[in-house]
């Protein structure tokens, strides 16, 4: 198997020091909340009513 591997709790390295992906994951976690709790600006939101809008029409179109 893997040497480098740490046997255990994968948040220490016997030494007390934190396993460095496991402070990335935390940090990663936070950005994703972050990013996941913004607001969507109405620019955007119009261009996506306007994208589904031209969808729509387009099927339309294409039943005829």
């Amino acid at each position: 198997m893997s040497k480098n591997k740490p046997s255990g709790d994968s948040q220490s390295l016997g030494s007390g020091e934190i396993d460095p992906n496991s402070e990335i994951a935390r940090q990663l976690r936070t950005i994703y909340h972050e990013v996941e709790t913004e607001t969507i600006p109405d620019r955007f939101l119009d261009l996506l009513e306007k994208l589904d809008a031209a969808e729509a029409s387009q099927k339309d179109g294409n039943r005829k």
